[in-house]
């Protein structure tokens, strides 16, 4: 029975991964939003290909900006880009710590310092320190407490079902067993479904941003949305306070061209940023003491999950 879903599951995987693979790129979306898609919808396959369609593809020409505006659509592309980078590392301790043969607690161990380390230093900060007028230390400072608070929630979510499930189904500890990637990307969508409500939170309070547009310079451009440049740090991990999203406003992703309605951008490509997260800047902004409340709600939540994995897987 479970060969026979397995099968299926890989099957629509593979095509869903070609489609988003081809299709994204006709989105006037970020370049890590795209490949965060792309690298979900590895993991997840239908599913992934399903969140791409809902939340991020532009169904008709234009109108992207407004399509993505909604917030729950702002904070899918949130989740889906923490899934993807935090999942990548994740996945990499997974095999590691099955080569090792090391024991429950590293295992564990393994998979969050990778998880986290992947999607804080690279997949978040590195990919996205054009956001922090391209300084990378800067950057680190600003997605410390999204990346951390988000991957607890996302590994806790995770370790419910890999650690549960795995012992259950003979040869899934091992990454030449197909029954090994089909039970962790059961994990990583249980982890994206948990994350969210956490990334809600984030994003409505500005700590974290969401889905953007990104279109190449035209004879005409349109500057709107929020840019996550305008986040500052009071110190290595305070989010809280917020730059004016008028100074900051169309954030551009290309390289160092002429100014366009006095706005410059920064990266590989002239473009600019459109009403993708436009309404974050309606949020207020959270307190130190609701800062740490809920950072401390997110380290409660793994270490209980960790500990009953431990007692009882």
């Amino acid at each position: 029975m479970l060969d026979g879903v397995m099968l299926l599951w890989f099957i629509l995987t593979a095509i869903s991964f070609l489609f988003v693979a081809i299709d994204i790129w006709r989105t006037p979306e970020a370049n890590v939003m795209r490949w965060g898609f792309i690298i979900l919808t590895l993991f997840t396959g239908p599913l992934g290909a399903f969140f791409y369609v809902l939340g991020c593809r532009e169904p008709l020409p234009n109108t992207h900006e407004q399509y993505v505006s909604a917030r729950w659509r702002q904070v899918l592309g949130s989740t889906m880009h923490c899934a993807a980078g935090d999942g990548v590392g994740i996945f990499v301790g997974a095999v590691i710590a099955s080569f090792l043969h090391v024991d429950l607690a590293l295992n564990i161990t393994l998979e969050y310092v990778f998880g986290f380390t992947f999607g804080w230093l690279f997949f978040r900060a590195f990919a996205m320190r054009d956001m922090a007028g391209g300084n990378y230390l800067k950057s680190l400072k600003m997605t410390f407490i999204p990346e951390f608070y988000s991957m607890n929630i996302l590994m806790s979510g995770m370790l419910l079902v890999s650690k549960f499930w795995m012992p259950q189904v003979a040869g899934s500890e091992m990454p030449s067993h197909a029954a090994f990637w089909f039970i962790m990307s059961m994990a990583l969508v249980a982890g994206f479904l948990c994350a969210y409500p956490m990334n809600w939170w984030l994003v409505t309070r500005n700590l974290k941003h969401g889905m953007m547009t990104v279109r190449k310079e035209s004879g005409t451009s349109s500057h709107a949305g929020h840019d996550m440049s305008a986040m500052s740090s009071k110190s290595g991990h305070d989010m809280s306070s917020m730059k004016d999203p008028n100074a900051m406003e169309g954030m551009n992703h290309g390289q160092d061209h002429a100014p366009s309605s006095g706005h410059e951008g920064h990266q590989d490509h002239s473009a600019h940023q459109g009403h993708g997260g436009g309404h974050m800047n309606d949020s207020k902004k959270p307190s130190q003491a609701s800062i740490y409340a809920v950072g401390v709600f997110s380290i409660a939540v793994l270490a209980v999950t960790v500990a009953v994995v431990l007692i009882l897987a």
